[in-house]
């Protein structure tokens, strides 16, 4: 059977995409992560799930003689999707030289494997921060990408970059750059989600500790931005639905209903919701009362983003199956599990 690697395989977006791939069925999955931003605990999470063990490498593919070695022991490996990245936008300000390193030397390393072994579909995990602050609303793939607000973001524009220079020199490869929006929520199981550092940037995860009592209050960051009520406006969307995305891009591309080698995809629910309507939304359902305070913007945030992804449903056949009270309530169930299985 064909086999799919998928790279961050043990992390947040990456696990629930080799969750979706086992249900899909039709392809082996092995996973590679060095886990210094996850925990192999994931794996086993995954199994309760699916009901299958999934292999993971502990490599981390910045090692390229490490990572070819895997190549060489794996064989029939027909797609890479490549979620294997640091992420968090504070952090890449305060280091961006560990950005710029781990970032683009893992993804050189990965797209140099697809040339050696001849791999011959590789789906790249992008971003909207590639946009930077845009003028019009809602943002499609014709939008121009703009300025880089922070290193993370620009480590992606990078990487896009590089595919595509790559791209043109490998017609027989195929390429997909999904560029996905705000991935909050967790497995509708529960069993499975986004495990965040001891202060974590994001704002589902923030929200849920301070709402189980891990945090003791939150900051706002920005309340006079042009919005609605002066906070940032995201594009959120459920993990389970830009999983899911990868998967229709996987059988896009071995299916070869690729137009070129290199195809491009926004993925978002093409709805903005502000920081304070997150926020009063999580207490509506849960009936849990947040702490929170108003601060100053945050350095790295662009003020509103959300997008048109027309193309993804027309090409790939990919829209939103999950609403934004799934995606509270799932991030909950999973702040609770956490909790319960300390």
């Amino acid at each position: 059977m064909s086999k799919i690697m998928v790279t961050g395989g043990t992390g947040y977006i990456g696990s629930h995409t080799i969750i979706e791939l086992i249900k899909k069925g039709g392809f082996d999955v092995i996973s590679v992560d060095n886990c210094v931003r996850s925990t192999p605990e994931t794996i086993g999470r995954i199994k309760n799930i699916t009901g299958k063990r999934v292999e993971n490498y502990f490599v981390d593919i910045c090692d390229k003689e490490k990572l070819f070695q895997l190549f060489e022991e794996e064989n029939d490996i027909i797609g890479i999707i490549h979620f294997a990245a640091l992420k968090s936008v504070p952090e890449s300000v305060e280091k961006p030289l560990e950005y710029y390193r781990n970032n683009l030397q893992s993804l050189e390393n990965v797209l140099e494997a697809c040339e050696i072994f001849s791999i011959p579909n590789f789906i790249f995990s992008s971003s909207c921060s590639i946009y930077g602050e845009v003028e019009k609303l809602p943002v499609s793939e014709e939008t121009l990408v703009g300025a880089p607000f922070c290193p993370y973001a620009h480590t992606k524009q990078i990487g896009e970059e590089m595919i595509r220079f790559f791209a043109d020199i490998h017609p027989k490869l195929s390429f997909v750059m999904l560029r996905y929006f705000n991935p909050v929520g967790a497995d509708m199981s529960g069993l499975n989600g986004e495990l965040s550092p001891e202060k974590p940037n994001n704002l589902m995860p923030i929200i849920t500790q301070v709402g189980i009592g891990k945090m003791q209050k939150m900051k706002v960051f920005g309340t006079d931005y042009n919005t609605r009520d002066g906070s940032c406006i995201r594009d959120y969307v459920h993990v389970t639905d830009i999983a899911d995305a990868h998967i229709k891009a996987l059988d896009f591309l071995v299916e070869g209903r690729n137009k070129s080698n290199l195809e491009v995809f926004n993925l978002g629910s093409g709805t903005g919701v502000t920081v304070l309507e997150m926020i009063h939304a999580f207490e509506r359902i849960t009936g849990v009362k947040l702490n929170y305070v108003l601060g100053e913007r945050r350095p790295g945030d662009v003020p509103a983003i959300y997008s048109n992804s027309n193309k993804a449903e027309r090409e790939l056949g990919w829209t939103c199956k999950y609403s934004l009270d799934d995606m509270i309530i799932s991030a909950w169930q999973w702040e609770n599990y956490l909790k319960n299985n300390a």
